[in-house]
């Protein structure tokens, strides 16, 4: 992957991070590694623990944002929340699944954020 894709994930990422922020979400943690993949945000919001992976493009010649989270990523997403879940005392809370997708451009972007965008 190059640098340029790299750079343009974290900016993803940050942005994300400030909308989730804005919106009352506490962040418990970014960038959750475990060995069945990893996470980019893990968010809290009352009883919901939202598991968010966030995708940004800076063109469409690859496709919108939203359709690279196919079903083989949504199932890593999947096993990396259920091993998250299992190591964390969470039983109160209701684990969702979320996208946020971002398309960015040299002068601005549109960020939607699919709430519940897959489930078990």
């Amino acid at each position: 992957m190059t640098e340029q894709r790299l750079s343009l994930g974290r900016w993803g990422e940050q942005q994300a991070v400030r909308y989730l922020k804005r919106r009352l979400y506490r962040i418990v943690e970014t960038n959750y590694r475990a060995p069945t993949g990893e996470i980019d945000i893990i968010a809290r919001r009352g009883k919901i623990l939202a598991f968010v992976e966030v995708k940004t493009r800076s063109g469409t010649q690859c496709g919108e944002a939203v359709e690279a989270v196919n079903e083989r990523k949504q199932r890593q997403i999947i096993r990396t929340a259920q091993w998250y879940l299992a190591k964390q005392d969470q039983s109160s809370l209701q684990p969702r699944f979320d996208v946020i997708a971002i398309q960015a451009d040299e002068t601005s972007h549109d960020l939607k954020h699919l709430k519940d965008a897959f489930s078990l």
